[in-house]
């Protein structure tokens, strides 16, 4: 995982800690008497990559009290963490605590932080308090956390129509056809970032969207509230801007010289050159194609484990898989081995067809999995490398 994240969930952790000291609303008994003002708090994407959908949360306040609903908590220093995280065990939390203590991070960002407030009567928000209050005890605040499924805005969305008796209906309207293109869209400026998800989410990503299912992002929620009606009213009575922001607080796009694109075509080319110099000079580039092969491997290693072990849904099925796996390592090792020569040769047809195959497969549609651009150039160069070992067979321990 990008290590930007793993500092993320360091730092976030850190004062996630903090605020779980410091409980407020979730301990307080709540006041029938009390004029609730019930909220969803949007918080525009930030510079860092796990800001980039932006954030979501419930905000209840009276003339008494002041508090957020947050469920994007997690426990860092929870037993083996880092490899329940990536197996998909995602075990994140809600806690209640005083909304000054929300601001702060959104603030230093420079992103803009919006308040909807929402047209319930003071039976619905004080049964949302109640829920929220229920589900926040350590009994109960636990949930299996999933990026586009379950999260830190679906879950609220969620709470609030549990207490509401009177309907709540958003447009039909889908900003995005699929998970992916809305990821995408979000992404658009962190080509990396993206292209690593793209290689590790499979065809789960890309099945069309039903109604709401879009809501997954922040400001897609903030989007679609604005024109949602509960009863015969508009759901949103109020909106506030908290915190203006900056205009966009994200990074500027990558530099295409800098992009996965880029270093596909780079990767493409020396791959034509390999097979280029075997055949005009007699020459044969073991080392790249032993860089080739040995990312390739261990690529297919992380792929592997995420489409058998991991439970994260959208990781199975994953096709890239027949070009991503461990099996490339054989390729790699086998250059520097005499005795591997054969099995070198298998690989290299199998290569030859399964590049092939797969292009056809995800070109024509057959499938339904949308690869990254950046995928192409980078799966084309197994073809004139494997071609080049097929040719030299025989030959490959000796030079």
């Amino acid at each position: 995982m990008n290590r930007l994240v793993w500092i993320f969930i360091m730092i976030f952790s850190l004062s996630c800690s903090l605020i779980a000291q410091e409980r407020t609303d979730s301990v307080f008994p709540a006041d029938d008497r009390e004029d609730l003002t019930v909220s969803i708090v949007t918080c525009d994407p930030g510079p860092d990559v796990y800001e980039l959908c932006g954030h979501a949360a419930i905000r209840i306040r009276s003339e008494k009290m002041d508090s957020v609903w947050n469920y994007g908590i997690f426990d860092f220093t929870s037993p083996n963490f880092i490899y329940r995280f990536c197996k998909g065990e995602t075990d994140y939390m809600v806690y209640g605590y005083r909304f000054e203590r929300f601001m702060p991070a959104y603030v230093r960002r420079g992103s803009r932080v919006t308040e909807h407030v929402l047209s319930l009567s003071q039976e619905e928000a004080g049964e949302l308090r109640k829920l929220l209050q229920v589900e926040s005890l350590p009994e109960n605040r636990i949930y299996r956390y999933n990026y586009v499924r379950d999260n830190c805005a679906t879950r609220p969305w969620k709470r609030i129509n549990q207490a509401t008796e009177r309907d709540i209906t958003l447009p039909d309207t889908l900003y995005y056809p699929t998970f992916r293109s809305e990821m995408r869209h979000f992404h658009r400026n962190y080509p990396w970032y993206q292209f690593g998800i793209d290689l590790a989410l499979g065809s789960g990503l890309d099945f069309p969207l039903a109604k709401d299912e879009d809501i997954f992002a922040p400001p897609v929620l903030a989007a679609k509230i604005a024109q949602g009606r509960i009863g015969d009213q508009p759901l949103v009575k109020e909106t506030n801007v908290i915190f203006p922001g900056f205009y966009d607080a994200t990074l500027p796009p990558t530099p295409w010289y800098l992009t996965p694109m880029a270093a596909g075509m780079l990767m493409f080319v020396i791959s034509l050159g390999t097979m280029f110099a075997y055949i005009f000079r007699k020459k044969l580039w073991k080392w790249w194609i032993f860089i080739y092969f040995l990312v390739a491997g261990i690529g297919g290693i992380i792929v592997t484990f995420l489409v058998f072990v991991s439970e994260h849904e959208a990781t199975s099925p994953n096709l890239l898989i027949f070009w991503l796996n461990p099996l490339q390592l054989i390729v790699a090792i086998g250059l520097w081995l005499r005795s591997w020569r054969k099995i070198v040769k298998v690989m290299s047809f199998y290569n030859i067809a399964m590049a092939v195959v797969l292009s056809l497969l995800l070109i024509t549609h057959l499938v339904i999995q949308i690869v990254n651009p950046a995928v192409w150039p980078m799966l084309l160069s197994i073809l004139p490398l494997s071609l080049t070992l097929v040719a030299d067979s025989g030959k490959i321990n000796k030079k």
